[in-house]
């Protein structure tokens, strides 16, 4: 997949529409199918090579949240990826905080998805991991691209750590 180059002045050719994708702004050949082509690219990656799959849920929980209406639709899906942002981001053991979210979420709580999602998406897009040259320079791209993204999602972070306190109130219950 083509990763289209800003210009630098107006001189040099510009992106079209086209090339530029409605959801995150990456500036890739075919915009939205393009930006999707380079995910799926990198899932690959991450799927073939336990060095790059150490990072996979924080790939797939920041292009989800830079991607709201094609991997966040319903509340479950929402939550669950709000939540192992703020789980890899901002708690001590993201594994057992996704753990327990997802056995809270099996359990089909009443959860609603708030209405008003971030228009912004970040300044860093999947461009941004696609050609890191290694697999300690992904994860170290990965982790600063889910930092924006999530910086972007600043009104929800508390709204995710109350998610978190309910799983995890329901779940130690049982």
């Amino acid at each position: 997949m083509e990763i289209v180059e800003k210009p630098v002045n107006n001189s040099e050719k510009r992106n079209t529409s086209d090339d530029i994708c409605e959801d995150c702004g990456a500036a890739v050949a075919e915009g939205r199918v393009g930006c999707l082509k380079l995910f799926e690219e990198i899932l690959a990656k991450e799927f073939s090579d336990y060095r790059y799959g150490k990072i996979h849920r924080l790939t797939v929980d920041a292009y989800s949240l830079q991607h709201p209406d094609a991997y966040m639709r319903s509340a479950k899906s929402f939550v669950a990826h709000l939540t192992g942002i703020y789980a890899a981001l901002e708690s001590e053991d993201a594994l057992v905080v996704n753990q327990t979210v997802q056995k809270w979420l099996s359990t089909n709580p009443k959860i609603d998805k708030p209405a008003r999602l971030p228009k912004q998406k970040g300044n860093l897009n999947v461009t941004f991991i696609h050609n890191a040259v290694d697999a300690d320079e992904h994860g170290k791209r990965v982790r600063e691209w889910a930092q924006d993204v999530w910086s972007v999602w600043s009104e929800q972070h508390a709204l995710a750590k109350q998610l978190i306190s309910e799983a995890t109130t329901k779940i130690n219950k049982n």
